[in-house]
Parts: C-alpha cells; structure tokens; sequence
C-alpha cells in the first residue's frame, strides 16, 4: 500500500485523480476538524491558495515531484510578502512582511504551494510550543501531551494527517524534537545548504536552517536534494562531500558509533534506552559494525556558549527593533524567559561573545574526528516523549528572578539563563551538538512507550553527508521500522 505523503499528493494532482479544488475541500474540513484541539495553525487562507494555483496555471509553470502541493510554513523565520510575521511575540501580533524570503521562494519553484502558518513559541526559544500570543500547541497523538517546540504547530499538522509535509526550522532541536514527540522524520541539513537571506543571513550564526517534517524516506530525500543551494552570497558554505545522490551507497556496511548517556547527566527514559538498543540490534543483524562510546563532548559547557549566543543575537535583534519603533523595550513586550536571555545578551561583552563561536568550532573539529573512523553517531533524539501540558519547566524561584534580570551581574544572569532551561534542556539534550557544529542530523520515527507515545532515534554524519542519512533512514523504513501517526498506516 502506497502511504499517501507529500509525492503521492502531488502525483494526484498532477494526474488530476482530485482536482485542487476537492483537495482545498478535504484540507479545510481537516483543519475545522483538528484546529480546535491542537491550535497548530496562526493563519490559514483558502482562497489565497487557490488564486496561487490560478496563476501557476495562467504562467505554464513547469511540473516537478512536488507541483500543487499545498504546504503550510512555520510561523517564524520563513516569510512570505504580506504574511504575518509576528515570531510569536504579542509586541508583532500585528506585523506582516514585506518581502518574500529565499527560502519560501524555492519552495514555490518547486511547485508548492504555501497554505497557512503553523504555530511557535516565542522568537523560536523553546522545545515546546506555548506562546503567550497564540497558546499551546497539542499533540495528535494525545492531546494532554505539546507536540515539541519550535516547530510545533509544523509537527501537529504533519501528524494529525492534515498535510505529509510542512516547513520548520531547526535552531537547536526545533525539526528533530517535534519529530520525536510526534512521530515524524526530521532531517536537519548540514549548516550552509538551505537558501538563506535576504533579510536573513547568518540564523543564530548558522545554527538555524529551514527544512521540513515528513513522513516518508522519499519525500525527505527529494526535498532536499531539490532544495539544497549554494549561494555565493550566503557566509556558510556546505562541503561539496556529497553533491551526487548514489543508490550503491544503500549497500554499503557502516561503522556507527552510538551512546546511551545523557550528556547533561540527567534523566533517560526506558523508551529512549530501549529505542537506541533496538536499533543497535537491527543495524548490527544487517551486518553494520555497532561501537558504544562516551558522549564526545562536554555538552553543558557547550550549551552555555549557545546560550551566550542567544543572549547576542537577542539584544542585536532588539536594539533593531527599538529604533523602529523608537522606544525602549520593557518585560511588558515579551515573555519572562525572553527578558532574561535578552538580558544576557546586554551584559556580554564582546571577546566573551567570539570566544563562544570559536569554542562551537572546537566541537565542529571533534566530531569531525569523530567522523573519520565512524560514518554515523546514534543517540536517542529526545531523552523522553512529550512533555504534559501540565508539565512545569521553571521552579517557582527561577521563574521569580527571572523578573529582576536587569539587576543582576552578567555571571548571575548567564546562570539564571542555565537554570530556567535545564528541566527542558534534561528532556532534550542530543539536538543542540548538530546546531552548533554545523554537521546534519535526522530523526527518525522508530519507538514508542508504554503510554502510546512516539519517540525518535538520532544519527548524526559528517558535513556534507546526508546521504548517509538518507541511506539508514531507507534501511529503517524498508524494514518497516518506523511508527507513523495513524493517519499514514
């Protein structure tokens, strides 16, 4: 049986088995059905979608794998001319682009069409989805349950059956993690092969890239290997590692590395141990070499050079955003948390702000190390599933002092920082080393624990490697290892 993901969609349309018209149908009373329970969506415009494909057809555009293919965009980084692009923040509930991004722009050379903006947390600083401006985004799964962060409202449309596919981003787990939590399979590419710009170009320094979540092997392949780029303007440029897809390379034995420690030395759930030795099995019967190894950096100081460039690019951002509208900002414009990290960032100094960057190249060079006597390293992708909604992240003390950050010293508030992350942080700890380092990392949907919650293993390669990824996802999903959503059995 042939899964109805995003190919199989465009395919349809393209032999006109639906017309687009019946589709925009069923996807508006998917949404009327599944908006109310899982808020996944901030905007949703049938109309501007079919005036799309109105002027598609007048222009003779040229058909592609994904042509006609309804999408939605994640509500954050990925902007659309007159869209909204309010970064989940009430001080923007009201701000809408002026331009078109690159990103969004390949994506509509392709052939899709853009429907909709899925929800986010605020400025994208979460692993789950809870803005004050649009409220928290549910997981299909089990609605008790949030569907991860950043991208979210992306993962609970994907999941819920309403689209196969949807666009996200990745800062620091932002694809991965609502992969795990629901389901799906996210790919981060390597840093440097997404278009970027042009009101964008660095992404937390590159520790940001837009790609999608998917529910197929196929899909995942042929959107990257449509979407990937080199722009001679973009500052991060990809190796050329791997610039040919090549079947052989799905018969080749590997050396995979793989570790069952928590790099924050925090809690794993049995269903993250069980889902990494599962796959240790598998793999090792399919005749790849499995070697267990410590985790190969120090992962807590590596996270506080990440929250030191969140700090930075926090009070660049809103040094911008001040002299448009000519006023100082107060914690009456954003979330508490978001006060605090930008409060970091207007007490660091800039020496403390390069030594960071240059400590995340150190790491780059270990695990490029790393790479050149394994080809893949394992972990699980999340450290649990979902969190509950009722789950508190911050004690009541931390969430007290995170009102008087501007009194504190830069040492106090870089600590501050650590603390109001480190439950979530404990929850989620394998997806920030691939942000910071530059190289690709994909989730993959292959567990599921004893309260049917779904979660993802991680493998990480070498810059410029995704075919590597690409290879042992085939491998998973041929064997019929993954666990979709039900809307995709």
């Amino acid at each position: 049986m042939t899964i109805k993901d995003a190919l199989y969609i465009s395919e349809q349309l393209q032999k006109k088995t639906f017309s687009f018209v019946e589709h925009l149908d069923e996807l508006e009373k998917k949404y009327q059905y599944w908006q109310p329970k899982l808020n996944a969506f901030i905007s949703f415009d049938i109309d501007q979608a079919m005036a799309h494909y109105q002027k598609m057809h007048q222009q003779n555009q040229v058909i592609q794998p994904f042509s006609y293919l309804p999408i939605p965009l994640k509500g954050l980084g990925q902007n659309k001319k007159d869209w909204l692009s309010t970064a989940g923040s009430k001080l923007l509930a009201n701000q809408r682009t002026v331009n078109t991004d690159n990103f969004v722009k390949r994506i509509e050379s392709l052939g899709m069409i853009p429907l909709g903006q899925t929800n986010i947390p605020e400025y994208g600083f979460k692993n789950i989805t809870d803005s004050a401006l649009y409220g928290d985004c549910k997981n299909p799964w089990n609605l008790n349950y949030y569907s991860g962060g950043s991208s979210g409202g992306a993962a609970s449309a994907v999941a819920a059956g309403i689209f196969p596919m949807a666009t996200a981003s990745d800062g620091g787990g932002s694809i991965r993690i609502p992969a795990s939590f629901c389901g799906l399979i996210g790919l981060k590419p390597t840093r440097g092969t997404m278009p970027v710009g042009p009101n964008g170009w660095r992404g937390w320094q590159g520790a940001s890239i837009s790609f999608a979540l998917t529910v197929s092997m196929r899909d995942t392949e042929s959107l990257f290997y449509q979407m990937r780029t080199s722009q001679p303007t973009a500052p991060y440029q990809a190796p050329a590692c791997e610039w040919q897809h090549h079947q052989a390379m799905r018969q080749k034995k590997l050396k995979i590395a793989y570790c069952l420690q928590s790099p924050v030395d925090a809690f794993i759930s049995p269903t993250a141990k069980q889902a990494v030795k599962s796959a240790v099995e598998f793999l090792a019967m399919q005749g790849h070499e499995l070697v267990e190894i410590d985790y190969p950096v120090n992962l807590q100081e590596l996270m506080v050079q990440y929250y030191r460039m969140n700090g930075a690019d926090t009070a660049a951002m809103f040094d911008q955003m001040e002299k448009s509208i000519q006023r100082s900002l107060t914690i009456d414009d954003m979330e508490p948390m978001t006060w605090a990290i930008y409060q970091l960032g207007q007490a660091m100094s800039a020496s403390k702000y390069v030594q960071s960057l240059e400590y995340w190249d150190s790491a780059a060079n270990k695990m490029e190390e790393l790479f050149q006597e394994y080809d893949l390293f394992l972990t699980p992708t999340t450290a649990t599933c979902a969190p509950h909604l009722e789950t508190a992240f911050l004690s009541p003390d931390c969430s007290k002092q995170l009102y008087q950050a501007q009194n504190l010293n830069f040492e106090q508030r870089e600590a501050l920082v650590y603390e109001m992350f480190i439950r979530s942080l404990a929850m989620t700890p394998y997806t920030q080393l691939a942000n910071l380092t530059g190289q690709p990392a994909i989730s993959l949907p292959t567990a599921l624990s004893t309260e049917n919650l779904p979660l993802g293993i991680q493998f990480m390669a070498s810059k410029g490697r995704e075919d590597l990824l690409l290879m042992i996802g085939y491998v998973f999903e041929q064997a019929n290892r993954f666990i979709l959503p039900s809307a995709y059995r």
